[in-house]
């Protein structure tokens, strides 16, 4: 039993960067039900500030998934300078840090400027993915790239026509959560070729945890978690285990089998899942370009899914053939 977590890391090391349908999917799946946040985050929003809610829900899922960290921190003895850099940005900022900086534009009162450039996300993770992991889009991605985006644009914004950027430090704040969330990709993707899917999700909410902590002392929110109901207590147990651990296994399972370049796009699911929430359960009414945009981010990902079951390259990303990614190794 000592040697499982050595074989379970090697498995994960065969074919780094073949891909598949399935995997592509896997992302998608995982990106929807990040779309369920609503449906437990929107009481605890009101009650408690972004900082204590993301405590919380990290030292819930630290907690649950302790019989995979142990396994996890085995795999780490292998890891070099890039390895851990790798890991820390994807916790203390892709895990913890983006979600409050994300939140706080919202905060500022101006939900327009998040939205708009939270569509940089793909930009970054492609860019990201083409220095670190020797990663080349091929024509065809382009289409993907740009029915992606356009679908996400729409489904945003009632009025597509009638959007802009009123002030700084909300589009501040929410450049650095798409900066945060795009190299998280691109680092994931990396790190599953060094750690097993369900370890490597039990070590990125341990690294999240202690900056979370620290996030929320900055922030002065710890007071509020003493006031915590039974109520409170139930929805963020649920916002840890559905879009938070049932999510990032779905995702980091998929994200083996996925080029970065590709597995941003499959993101997309996200605001695709969270507008039919609102709309399923809370009744939001839906402009006709909004329903356009979910005709199109809906296709784009279910033709993507299709292109990959006939061609590995039909998700329209060229990977480097070599035993580990391209990012430099210290």
């Amino acid at each position: 039993m000592a040697a499982e977590p050595a074989d379970r890391a090697t498995a994960t090391r065969t074919r780094p960067g073949a891909s598949s349908a399935g995997s592509f999917l896997l992302v998608a799946l995982s990106a929807a039900l990040w779309g369920t946040d609503a449906l437990f985050r929107r009481g605890l929003a009101l009650e408690l500030p972004a900082a204590a809610v993301v405590f919380g829900e990290h030292l819930i899922l630290v907690l649950l998934t302790l019989p995979l960290l142990i396994g996890g921190l085995r795999a780490t003895r292998s890891f070099n300078r890039a390895d851990w850099a790798s890991l820390v940005l994807i916790g203390a900022g892709a895990s913890a840090t983006a979600t409050v900086l994300f939140t706080a534009a919202f905060a500022l009162g101006d939900p327009t400027t998040p939205l708009l450039l939270q569509k940089v996300q793909p930009l970054i993770a492609i860019a990201g993915a083409w220095l670190l992991l020797g990663e080349r889009p091929l024509r065809h991605y382009l289409v993907y790239l740009v029915t992606g985006i356009a679908g996400a644009y729409l489904i945003s914004f009632p009025d597509p026509t009638n959007v802009s950027i009123a002030a700084f430090v909300p589009a501040v704040l929410a450049l650095g959560a798409a900066a945060l969330w795009g190299m998280g990709t691109v680092l994931g993707r990396h790190l599953t070729t060094k750690v097993a899917f369900d370890q490597l999700t039990a070590l990125r909410f341990a690294a999240g945890l202690p900056a979370s902590a620290l996030l929320l002392w900055m922030l002065g929110g710890v007071g509020a978690l003493g006031g915590l109901s039974g109520s409170d207590l139930l929805a963020l147990l649920l916002l840890a285990l559905v879009p938070g651990l049932l999510a990032l296994l779905l995702y980091y399972r998929g994200l083996r089998g996925t080029p970065a370049a590709a597995a941003t796009l499959a993101e997309l699911a996200f605001p695709l899942s969270a507008v039919l929430v609102n709309y399923v359960a809370f009744g939001t009414t839906l402009a006709l370009s909004q329903w356009l945009g979910v005709a199109l981010l809906s296709g784009t990902i279910t033709v993507m899914g299709i292109a990959g079951q006939r061609s590995e390259r039909g998700l329209g990303v060229a990977v480097r053939r070599r035993t580990e990614p391209a990012l430099v190794e210290q």
